[in-house]
C-alpha cells in the first residue's frame, strides 16, 4: 500500500529505523446483535493529520464501528489502540481522557447554554481539566476561531443548524483528541454551508492535526477530505484505498447501485 502524506511526516519524525505508531490502530474488532453480526473483523490504522473516511451503504456497520471505537458499546473482539497505548478495555470517558473524541449525527448540544458555555464544558472536564476562568477564556478563542465570535454570548438554541455544528466541533476539538470522528458531520447542509463546513475539516487536519475518520455520505466531501477510504459492507471491510479507487471497486458499486448498476 501506497505511504500517505501523514504517514510520511510521522515517519519522518520518529527515530531512525523506527516507524510512528498511527494516531489510531484498530484491530480485528467485532459486534453482535444476537444473530446479526453488525462488524465483523474491522482492522485499519490512521495518522495524525489523515483524514479516513468510513463508507458503506446504511446499515453496513459504519456507526457501530465508532460506538465500539469511542466506548459508548462494548466489543466482542478485537483491540484499538491510541499512540500505541490500548484503550480497548476503558470505559468511553477514559477513552475521550486517551484522546479518542466523536461528534453524533444529530448535533448534541445544550440548546439552553450560550456557545462559550457549551464549549467551556469541554475544556472542564476534558483531558485537561482546566480552571473554569481559564476554560471560559480558552472556549471564546475556540469559538471565534470556528466562526462563532458573533454568537459566542448566544444561547444554541437560537442558532441555525451549520452554526450549531460549529459549537460542537468546537467542543469536541476542546477535548484535544488525538482521534477525531465524525459521525455524518456534513449532512444535511446546503451546497455553500457544506463548502465551508469542508474548510472548517481541512483547517482542522492541517499541520498535523488529529487523526480523522469521517462517517459520511456526501462523495464531494470524501472526495475533498479524505486520504484513504475503508468501505462496509454488511459489517465486513470489502475496500480499502484512495477515493476514487475505492469508489469504483466493483463490490463498492454493487453495494451502492445493486448487480443491475454495477
Amino acid at each position: 500500500m501506497a505511504v500517505t502524506p501523514a504517514e510520511a511526516r510521522a515517519n519522518a519524525a520518529a527515530p531512525e529505523g523506527a516507524q510512528a505508531a498511527p494516531a489510531l490502530r484498530v484491530t480485528g474488532l467485532s459486534k453482535r446483535f444476537g444473530g446479526l453480526v453488525a462488524v465483523d473483523g474491522l482492522s485499519f490504522d490512521v495518522h495524525a493529520g489523515e483524514v479516513l473516511g468510513l463508507l458503506g451503504p446504511n446499515g453496513s456497520g459504519k456507526t457501530t464501528s465508532l460506538n465500539l471505537i469511542s466506548g459508548a458499546l462494548p466489543a466482542d473482539a478485537g483491540e484499538v489502540h491510541v499512540e500505541g497505548a490500548a484503550v480497548h478495555r476503558l470505559p468511553a470517558w477514559a477513552r475521550v481522557r486517551a484522546g479518542v473524541v466523536r461528534t453524533f449525527q444529530l448535533v448534541r448540544v445544550a440548546p439552553g447554554m450560550t456557545v462559550a458555555e457549551n464549549v467551556t464544558m469541554g475544556l472542564v472536564f476534558g483531558r485537561r481539566a482546566l480552571p473554569l476562568a481559564a476554560a471560559r477564556e480558552r472556549a471564546r478563542a475556540l469559538a471565534e476561531t470556528m466562526g462563532l465570535g458573533a454568537f459566542v454570548d448566544r444561547p444554541a438554541a437560537e442558532l441555525t443548524y451549520i452554526d450549531l455544528k460549529r459549537v460542537e466541533f468546537a467542543r469536541a476539538l476542546a477535548l484535544e483528541p488525538r482521534v477525531l470522528l465524525l459521525d455524518e458531520w456534513l449532512a444535511g447542509l446546503n451546497p455553500s454551508e457544506l463548502a465551508e463546513a469542508i474548510d472548517l475539516v481541512r483547517s482542522v487536519c492541517a499541520g498535523g492535526g488529529p487523526a480523522l475518520v469521517l462517517v459520511e455520505h456526501v462523495m464531494e466531501a470524501v472526495r475533498a477530505l479524505c486520504h484513504r477510504c475503508v468501505v462496509m459492507v454488511s459489517g465486513r471491510m470489502v475496500a480499502e484505498g484512495a477515493p476514487d479507487a475505492v469508489l469504483a471497486h466493483p463490490e463498492v458499486v454493487r453495494a451502492y447501485l445493486g448487480d443491475e448498476g454495477a
